[in-house]
């Protein structure tokens, strides 16, 4: 089976390296208090309620699984905003874009390094979140269906990563470049709704209605909150504890979500919220790394030269 070379070496590197242990133990260290809080406060609540602290622990399930996110979201880019940046800072990336790898294998070798080492991580936190599965009498399909979330920030985080490494020359100035792509997705997706529903309300006030065409498509800016990645977990912890969508009730309460002729009445129903936004988030992690691939393409450079002598 064919293995990218960059992903073999740095995996051994890796792995023979005290990092990658103390890594894994501040990382399980940073879940133990997490887990003895949890515990705390479910144990502090039964006291002063009728129901079974066993049944409480379910809910070690999201607070571990968001914690785990959290961390890989900060941690991924880290490493992928360097993967580029540091070895033109190291000067051994015109070595390393002489081999016989595409510059889309190299993109993908260090997007997949950072991957492995994530997803390592998460692995080794499954006997704390096993807890909640075996004493709290949860599916064991959410365990699953939580590795593949997993699986999915850290290529988006690290798509971010590596896209920014290779627009910079410095490891420091991409790092901060990938913080900014994070809040144009966790901030600038809400603006555009935000301003729609300040406009509407306004309208409203003033002249008593809402123009037609804004009343039954307008509403469909709101697909900007499928990239909004805080709304996606949001979204999938609600369905998997409460059994009920996030997205559906917020379009209840604002009242356009059965009067909507637009896409936005058809998305909100069922799991088609998450299928698609699940989609978008693939689709826009393989772009970014198309782009980065294109970026560090020594033949590119060479035809814009060619076309310019």
């Amino acid at each position: 089976m064919y293995l990218n070379p960059i992903v073999k070496k740095d995996v051994k590197v890796q792995a023979r390296s005290m990092k990658i242990c103390w890594g894994v133990f501040a990382y399980e260290l940073i879940l133990a208090l997490v887990f003895f809080l949890a515990m705390s406060i479910i144990q502090g609540e039964s006291r002063y309620s009728s129901s079974n602290i066993y049944s409480a622990m379910v809910w070690l399930y999201p607070v571990l699984a968001v914690t785990q996110l959290i961390i890989l979201g900060l941690v991924v880019p880290v490493r992928t905003a360097s993967a580029i940046s540091g070895e033109k800072e190291r000067q051994t990336f015109d070595i390393m874009m002489t081999t016989s790898m595409s510059p889309f294998s190299v993109i993908m070798g260090k997007v997949m390094t950072a991957i492995v080492q994530g997803m390592f991580f998460v692995v080794a936190s499954m006997p704390v979140m096993a807890l909640s599965f075996i004493i709290g009498g949860m599916s064991w399909v959410y365990l699953f269906l939580f590795l593949g979330i997993a699986f999915l920030v850290s290529l988006f985080a690290a798509s971010i990563g590596i896209l920014c490494s290779s627009l910079c020359k410095k490891s420091i100035s991409a790092v901060i470049m990938s913080y900014v792509f994070y809040l144009i997705f966790f901030l600038g997706t809400i603006v555009p709704p935000t301003v729609l529903g300040v406009v509407t309300a306004n309208l409203k006030y003033t002249l008593g209605s809402v123009p037609q065409f804004l009343d039954n498509y307008g509403t469909n800016i709101y697909l900007f909150l499928l990239l909004n990645p805080t709304l996606y977990l949001v979204e999938f912890f609600g369905r998997v504890m409460a059994g009920r969508s996030l997205v559906n009730s917020m379009v209840s309460s604002l009242g356009w979500g059965t009067q909507s002729k637009g896409p936005i009445a058809l998305i909100t129903t069922g799991y088609w919220w998450l299928i698609l936004a699940t989609v978008l988030f693939v689709g826009v992690s393989f772009l970014f790394l198309w782009i980065a691939s294109r970026r560090i393409n020594p033949i590119k450079g060479q035809r814009r030269k060619s076309g310019r002598a």
